[in-house]
Order: structure tokens, then C-alpha cells, then sequence
């Protein structure tokens, strides 16, 4: 297709079409794979947790757009962070962290799509149709993205419509049945007073992170020094509001109880006491239709950032015989990555590992603009520094969190991110960038 003889094709994204891959990625994820486990942290205010979610978002997304407005890149996260830390280990590590937990998402969302597909078939959650189911729709995300842009982007656009009226249509009709109220603290869970309300804040921002994605399409979003950050407002704040809006729907039907048992499908639960039946099946329609567009966003964005570290000679990369430029590898190694994370990974450990990666990257997002970039790009030191200790807190907090339910993530999170640092330290001072292959015979340019 003539789509795929160029990496970037500027002008390709519209505002419209960037805000919907932004709130595809949020609302996928965090909606339908997120609400539970919120809850059963944070307890009966568990939608505050999703507001302050939101407002450390709206802190941290002040550095994405200061960097958006100077730097348009197609590259997003990795190219600023080669503006702040120069093209070494940190540019690598930190821009890898970053797709692994963009990676770690496909799969949490996928495996969503799977449990609550399973819910019109009434068969458990542990059935192995979830990572069946989660991987079927991983490889049609793969297909949609090999479609070229403009495929991914009136695909976004469309469904983001549908499952944005869609939810608002449940979460209405569930408040208008039960009434607006938040359930009574009945349920022993791991929530640990103030530190796993906290800690619950570390999924709320996951389910807001989504809107990084929109940094990725910044050579090819239409004026893209303006639309970024327009774009990311947008999503923000479009986000925002569905999330309080069904998470009050959530609380006013179900116990802390009944929503710890049904975290993994809680908005499916939730529809069962307002409005029967068909509101299941309802509320499942609307989870395959915000998981579908959720995960073809993220695919989107990821192998667009595996692409750029490899333009920038900072990871390896192989080709292994596949036809077409490095984008259409990158987009394979994305989708088999996921696959895999979903097979192997529970709902929870996933969600988990995706906070600790994407809170580390942010933090050193941040404190590259703070230290090397504020002037150039006309940032305000307070509102870096404020970001910086926001995500501190809530990552510190849910490490003490974890370390007394679930050591063992804290362990794999570490030692993913010691994985990490020291491959791309190996690449690197071995010289691995500087002889890295020339792609063009494969459709590359750059």
C-alpha cells in the first residue's frame, strides 16, 4: 500500500483523530480493567482516587506538552528524552521502560477483553479463553495497524464515539435505578488506611496515561505544536469525566464486597442489580468496543517509539527476513510481546508492573526537563518539581503497599528495570549503536 512507503506521513492525524487514540488507550483500560482494583485500594472514596489520578496527570502532562510544543516528533518520549539526557543509557532505558508499560497495557486490556467477553458465556475468569480471546484480539489490532494511519485513525475516532456515548448511556441509567452513593467500607482487602488509598493512585494514573500515546503522532498530527497539547487537554478532561461518572455508577450498585469479588469485570457486575440482563450484555458490548479501539491505539503508538529508538540507533534491531521498513517490525514485535505478557500474566501483576515502569519513566521525564530543558522550552520549575514529588509519593506508596500483598512483582519490576538498564548499557559502550544495520533495502528512510 502506498501508506506504508513512507515512516511518517505528515498531516495524516487530525486533532480529532489524536484525541480519540488518546482516550481509546485511557478508557480501554481504564474503565473496564482498572475500576475494580481501584476500589478494592482505595475503598468506599475510591472515585477521589480517580480524581487525583486525574489532577497529577494534568501535572505530569505539563512536561509532554512543553516538550510537544518545541520538539513535534513521531519519536514522542524517546525524542525528548534524547533532548534531555543526549542519545546514552537514560535516553534508552527510560524510552524502553516507557513501551514496556505501554506493552504491559495491550495486555492488561486484552485479557480484559477476554474476561468480560466470557461473561455472556458465563465461564469463569481463569478459563483459558481469557488468553485465548486476548490474544485474537491482539493480532486484529496487528492487522487494522498494518492498514496504514488513516485505517487507525477512522477506526479510533468512530469507536471512541460509540463507547463514550455508550458508558455515559450505562452509567446514567445505572445512577438513575440505584441513585448516586458510595458503598460502605465491608470488604478486608489489602488496603492499608491512607497508604493503599494513596497506592490506589498509582492505578488511577495508569488509567490516565494513555494520553502519552498522543506524543507519538507529533510529525504526523496536523499542526502539531498547537494540537498535541490541545489534544491532550482533551483527552484529560474527556477521561476524567467518564471515569467519575462510572465509577459512581459502580459504587452505588455494588458493595466493596461484591466489587472485590467482580473486580475484573466490576462494570459488568455493576449492571446486573440497575438493569438486569441486558444491561450485561450491554455493558460487555461496550467493553470489546473500548478494548478493540484501547488496544489498536497503544499498538499504534509503541511500535511508532520502537521505530524511533531504533532510527536513533539505540536499541538493536533485526529484521528476521520480514518485508517492509522497521515500523511494520516494530508494530510484529509489539504485538508478540503482548501476546505473551497475556498469556503468562494475570489482571493484577499486570496492572501492577505497568504503574512501577510508567511512574520511574515519568520521573525522569520530568526531572530531564527540570535540570537540561526548562528554559528552552519555557517550563515552570514549580509545576516540575511538583510532578516529580506527586509521582514519588504515590509510587512510594504503593511499593510499601505491594511489599506486604505481593513482594514478588516488586521483585520482577526491579529486576526488569536492572534488565534493562544494563542491555542497553551493553549496546551502547559496545558500539552496537554505531554499527547498527541500514535498513533502507526494507522500505526505511532515515
Amino acid at each position: 500500500m502506498e501508506e506504508m512507503k513512507q515512516k511518517y506521513q505528515p498531516n495524516s492525524i487530525t486533532l480529532a483523530g489524536a484525541v480519540s487514540m488518546g482516550t481509546g488507550v485511557m478508557i480501554g483500560a481504564g474503565i473496564f480493567a482498572l475500576t475494580g482494583q481501584v476500589a478494592e485500594l482505595a475503598g468506599p472514596l475510591f472515585p477521589i482516587s480517580f480524581l487525583l489520578g486525574a489532577i497529577i496527570s494534568g501535572f505530569s502532562a505539563y512536561s509532554y506538552i512543553k516538550l510537544s510544543n518545541a520538539y513535534p516528533s513521531a519519536g514522542g518520549i524517546a525524542s525528548f528524552l534524547q533532548k534531555a539526557y543526549g542519545p546514552g543509557v537514560v535516553t534508552a532505558s527510560c524510552a524502553m521502560l516507557m513501551a514496556l508499560s505501554m506493552v504491559i497495557s495491550e495486555s492488561l486490556v486484552a485479557r480484559t477483553f477476554g474476561t468480560y467477553t466470557l461473561q455472556l458465556f458465563n465461564v469463569g475468569e481463569d478459563s483459558i479463553w481469557v488468553p485465548i480471546l486476548a490474544v485474537g484480539l491482539i493480532l486484529f489490532a496487528f492487522l487494522v495497524n498494518i492498514s496504514g494511519n488513516r485505517a487507525v485513525g477512522v477506526f479510533s475516532f468512530v469507536m471512541a464515539v460509540l463507547k463514550i456515548v455508550g458508558i455515559i448511556a450505562f452509567a446514567t441509567a445505572a445512577l438513575w435505578a440505584s441513585g448516586i452513593s458510595l458503598p460502605a467500607p465491608s470488604v478486608e482487602s489489602e488496603t492499608a488506611g491512607w497508604t493503599g488509598f494513596v497506592a490506589s493512585i498509582a492505578l488511577s494514573i495508569l488509567a490516565y496515561k494513555g494520553f502519552t500515546t498522543i506524543t507519538n503522532s507529533g510529525s504526523e498530527l496536523v499542526d502539531p505544536n498547537k494540537n498535541v497539547g490541545r489534544a491532550i487537554i482533551l483527552s484529560l478532561v474527556a477521561c476524567l469525566l467518564v471515569y467519575m461518572l462510572v465509577a459512581f455508577a459502580v459504587g452505588s450498585n455494588l458493595t466493596l464486597a461484591e466489587i472485590s469479588e467482580a473486580k475484573d469485570f466490576s462494570l459488568a457486575a455493576a449492571a446486573r442489580p440497575a438493569l438486569g440482563d441486558y444491561g450485561v450484555w450491554f455493558t460487555v458490548a461496550l467493553a470489546i468496543l473500548a478494548t478493540a479501539s484501547g488496544l489498536l491505539a497503544s499498538v499504534f503508538a509503541v511500535s511508532r517509539m520502537l521505530a524511533m529508538l531504533t532510527d536513533m540507533k539505540l536499541i538493536p534491531h533485526r529484521h528476521f527476513g520480514m518485508p517492509g521498513h522497521i515500523q511494520s517490525h516494530t508494530l510484529v514485535y509489539t504485538v508478540v510481546m503482548a501476546s505473551l505478557l497475556a498469556v503468562f500474566f494475570d489482571l493484577s501483576r499486570i496492572a501492577s508492573l505497568g504503574a512501577i515502569f510508567y511512574l520511574v519513566m515519568d520521573i525522569a521525564v520530568h526531572w530531564g526537563v527540570f535540570s537540561r530543558l526548562r528554559e528552552q522550552v519555557q517550563a515552570n520549575a514549580a509545576i516540575l518539581l511538583a510532578a516529580i514529588v506527586l509521582d514519588l509519593v504515590v509510587l512510594g506508596a504503593f511499593l510499601t503497599m505491594k511489599a506486604g500483598s505481593d513482594p514478588m512483582i516488586i521483585v520482577v519490576a526491579a529486576l526488569g528495570i536492572a534488565i534493562v538498564f544494563a542491555a542497553e548499557w551493553l549496546f551502547i559502550h559496545q558500539g552496537g549503536h554505531k554499527g547498527a544495520p541500514d535498513h533502507s533495502e526494507h522500505g526505511d528512510q532515515g
